[in-house]
């Protein structure tokens, strides 16, 4: 049976980006609201995007280490939206909102303890990424998929330098419930390039297919 590897692009700021990416058939496009981000998007812009994409996609929010009011008004003015939590947020700062989010572990200090890991009840999926812990990922830079342990009891969601020259490499070896990239689909920061997009998915599909 051939497996199906979720794909997530992350930094999109605009349209074009967004129906590209799911006329490809991708799974959750991401905005970044952090605003020391260069991908950085309002979340008033990002709903003029997201108004005009199909109902299916999942929407994605990423933040660090955001104010509670911050996270709140754009989960008000985004419903559905999920929010990835990409700092140093507690369990408890997570789960204070009462929706399903992502975590981000950034592995460039290693792996945590699962012990730790478990506090996030509630998160639908780890995400890993090759950052420092508590840093913003889209460095463009891969990690040692060696280092990853998969036994964290939820999907794991791979980033961190992820590109078609990659990715087929990484499902291969990691075989994750999903993979997210940025800067190595991006002809500049936030700007997606429509080759490498579509590299990108294509590079996917194969590496399903032959898994």
């Amino acid at each position: 049976m051939t497996s199906h590897t979720r794909i997530k692009i992350c930094g999109i700021t605009r349209t074009e980006d967004a129906l590209l990416s799911e006329q490809l058939g991708v799974d959750a496009l991401g905005f970044v609201f952090c605003k020391a981000s260069k991908r950085f998007i309002e979340p008033s812009d990002a709903k003029v995007i997201i108004d005009q994409v199909a109902p299916f996609i999942t929407r994605v929010g990423l933040f660090l280490n955001a104010d509670q009011n911050e996270v709140e008004q754009a989960l008000k003015l985004l419903p559905g939206l999920v929010p990835q939590f990409h700092g140093t947020e507690s369990a408890a700062q997570c789960e204070q909102f009462g929706v399903p989010y992502l975590k981000a572990i950034g592995l460039g200090a290693g792996m945590p303890s699962l012990e730790s890991l478990l506090e996030y009840k509630n998160a639908m999926a780890f995400l890993f990424d090759s950052n420092e812990p508590g840093q913003l990922g889209g460095t463009g830079h891969a990690f040692d998929w060696q280092t990853l342990d998969k036994n964290v009891g939820k999907p794991v969601i791979l980033a961190g330098g992820l590109g078609v020259h990659n990715v087929g490499d990484a499902i291969a070896q990691i075989k994750p419930y999903a993979v997210d990239v940025s800067s190595g689909v991006e002809a500049s920061k936030g700007i997606k390039d429509a080759s490498a997009l579509k590299a990108f998915v294509s590079a996917v599909r194969k590496a399903d297919q032959n898994s």
